[in-house]
Protein backbone atom coordinates (compact mmCIF):
# COMPACT_ATOMS: atom_id res chain seq x y z
CA UNK A 1 0.00 0.00 0.00
CA UNK A 2 1.51 3.54 -0.93
CA UNK A 3 1.37 6.03 1.90
CA UNK A 4 1.90 9.69 1.94
CA UNK A 5 5.09 10.64 3.58
CA UNK A 6 7.01 13.67 4.54
CA UNK A 7 10.82 13.50 4.15
CA UNK A 8 13.23 16.34 5.13
CA UNK A 9 15.55 16.21 2.22
CA UNK A 10 18.37 18.47 2.12
CA UNK A 11 19.24 20.10 -1.00
CA UNK A 12 20.61 23.32 -3.18
CA UNK A 13 17.86 24.80 -5.39
CA UNK A 14 20.64 27.21 -6.86
CA UNK A 15 24.19 26.06 -6.97
CA UNK A 16 25.23 28.62 -4.54
CA UNK A 17 21.71 28.91 -2.71
CA UNK A 18 21.72 25.71 0.24
CA UNK A 19 18.47 25.33 1.38
CA UNK A 20 16.06 22.22 3.03
CA UNK A 21 12.55 20.96 1.73
CA UNK A 22 9.72 18.83 3.07
CA UNK A 23 8.50 16.97 0.34
CA UNK A 24 5.00 15.45 0.54
CA UNK A 25 4.33 13.08 -2.03
CA UNK A 26 3.39 9.54 -2.61
CA UNK A 27 7.02 8.98 -4.49
CA UNK A 28 10.23 10.36 -3.22
CA UNK A 29 10.40 13.46 -5.58
CA UNK A 30 13.57 15.30 -6.40
CA UNK A 31 13.39 18.55 -3.82
CA UNK A 32 15.03 20.60 -7.31
CA UNK A 33 11.52 20.25 -8.73
CA UNK A 34 9.63 21.62 -5.68
CA UNK A 35 11.45 24.38 -4.48
CA UNK A 36 12.43 25.91 -8.06
CA UNK A 37 11.91 29.55 -8.46
CA UNK A 38 12.77 31.95 -11.17
CA UNK A 39 15.51 33.99 -10.81
CA UNK A 40 15.33 36.89 -13.33
CA UNK A 41 18.45 37.44 -15.67
CA UNK A 42 19.33 40.37 -18.30
CA UNK A 43 19.96 37.03 -20.99
CA UNK A 44 16.93 35.45 -19.94
CA UNK A 45 14.74 38.25 -20.25
CA UNK A 46 16.33 39.46 -23.53
CA UNK A 47 15.48 36.02 -24.76
CA UNK A 48 11.86 36.15 -23.86
CA UNK A 49 11.32 39.91 -25.15
CA UNK A 50 13.27 39.24 -28.39
CA UNK A 51 11.00 36.19 -29.15
CA UNK A 52 7.52 38.24 -27.60
CA UNK A 53 8.64 41.78 -30.44
CA UNK A 54 9.43 38.93 -33.22
CA UNK A 55 5.76 37.76 -32.22
CA UNK A 56 4.04 41.50 -32.11
CA UNK A 57 5.80 42.47 -35.11
CA UNK A 58 5.06 39.99 -37.23
CA UNK A 59 1.62 39.93 -35.82
CA UNK A 60 1.02 43.78 -36.61
CA UNK A 61 2.75 43.56 -39.85
CA UNK A 62 -0.27 40.89 -40.78
CA UNK A 63 -3.08 42.88 -39.00
CA UNK A 64 -1.56 45.60 -40.83
CA UNK A 65 -1.46 44.20 -44.31
CA UNK A 66 -5.25 42.30 -43.76
CA UNK A 67 -6.68 45.45 -42.75
CA UNK A 68 -5.15 47.22 -46.09
CA UNK A 69 -6.76 44.76 -48.18
CA UNK A 70 -10.42 44.08 -46.51
CA UNK A 71 -10.53 48.09 -44.92
CA UNK A 72 -12.86 49.82 -48.21
CA UNK A 73 -11.28 53.44 -47.99
CA UNK A 74 -7.28 53.83 -49.11
CA UNK A 75 -4.55 54.66 -46.89
CA UNK A 76 -4.57 58.92 -46.96
CA UNK A 77 -8.05 58.54 -45.45
CA UNK A 78 -7.09 56.98 -42.66
CA UNK A 79 -4.56 58.81 -41.84
CA UNK A 80 -6.55 61.79 -42.13
CA UNK A 81 -8.69 60.08 -39.84
CA UNK A 82 -5.94 59.65 -37.11
CA UNK A 83 -5.06 63.02 -37.77
CA UNK A 84 -8.50 64.86 -36.92
CA UNK A 85 -8.62 62.77 -33.39
CA UNK A 86 -6.18 65.31 -32.33
CA UNK A 87 -3.75 63.22 -30.24
CA UNK A 88 -1.47 64.72 -27.91
CA UNK A 89 1.46 65.53 -28.70
CA UNK A 90 2.70 63.10 -25.61
CA UNK A 91 0.51 60.37 -26.93
CA UNK A 92 1.84 60.39 -29.99
CA UNK A 93 5.44 60.62 -29.13
CA UNK A 94 4.08 56.96 -26.97
CA UNK A 95 2.48 55.35 -29.92
CA UNK A 96 5.75 56.42 -31.75
CA UNK A 97 8.22 54.97 -29.49
CA UNK A 98 5.52 51.43 -29.17
CA UNK A 99 5.98 51.41 -32.89
CA UNK A 100 9.65 52.17 -33.00
CA UNK A 101 11.19 50.04 -29.74
CA UNK A 102 10.32 46.50 -30.92
CA UNK A 103 11.46 47.34 -34.44
CA UNK A 104 15.05 48.24 -33.92
CA UNK A 105 15.25 45.90 -30.33
CA UNK A 106 14.25 42.70 -32.21
CA UNK A 107 16.60 43.93 -35.39
CA UNK A 108 19.63 44.73 -32.92
CA UNK A 109 19.01 41.81 -30.55
CA UNK A 110 18.99 39.69 -33.81
CA UNK A 111 22.77 40.85 -35.10
CA UNK A 112 23.56 40.24 -31.31
CA UNK A 113 22.90 36.51 -32.27
CA UNK A 114 24.42 36.56 -35.94
CA UNK A 115 27.13 37.08 -34.03
CA UNK A 116 26.30 34.31 -31.38
CA UNK A 117 26.04 32.13 -33.74
CA UNK A 118 29.41 32.47 -35.27
CA UNK A 119 30.60 31.69 -32.16
CA UNK A 120 31.88 34.63 -30.97
CA UNK A 121 30.46 36.31 -27.61
CA UNK A 122 29.69 33.64 -25.08
CA UNK A 123 31.57 34.37 -22.17
CA UNK A 124 29.30 35.23 -19.51
CA UNK A 125 30.92 38.90 -19.47
CA UNK A 126 30.47 39.40 -23.00
CA UNK A 127 26.72 38.51 -22.91
CA UNK A 128 25.65 40.96 -20.02
CA UNK A 129 27.64 43.33 -21.84
CA UNK A 130 26.42 42.99 -25.41
CA UNK A 131 22.60 42.74 -23.66
CA UNK A 132 23.36 46.15 -22.00
CA UNK A 133 25.00 47.54 -25.41
CA UNK A 134 21.45 46.89 -27.27
CA UNK A 135 19.04 47.77 -24.43
CA UNK A 136 21.12 51.19 -24.81
CA UNK A 137 21.47 51.25 -28.58
CA UNK A 138 17.55 50.35 -28.97
CA UNK A 139 16.76 53.22 -26.56
CA UNK A 140 18.83 55.59 -28.47
CA UNK A 141 17.64 54.24 -31.79
CA UNK A 142 13.76 54.47 -30.70
CA UNK A 143 14.86 58.02 -29.72
CA UNK A 144 16.18 58.80 -32.73
CA UNK A 145 13.25 57.62 -35.20
CA UNK A 146 10.55 59.38 -32.61
CA UNK A 147 12.77 62.81 -32.80
CA UNK A 148 12.83 62.01 -37.09
CA UNK A 149 9.61 61.38 -37.31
Amino acid sequence: MLCLYTVHVPCRVLSWYPVSCRVLSWYPVSCRVLSWYPVWSVPMMMSITHRGTGVGLSGGISAFALLALVLPDSYPYYLDLIHSLSIGPALLGLAKFGIAFPLSYHTLNGIRHLFWDSGKGFTLPEVYRSGYVVIALSILTSIAAIAYM
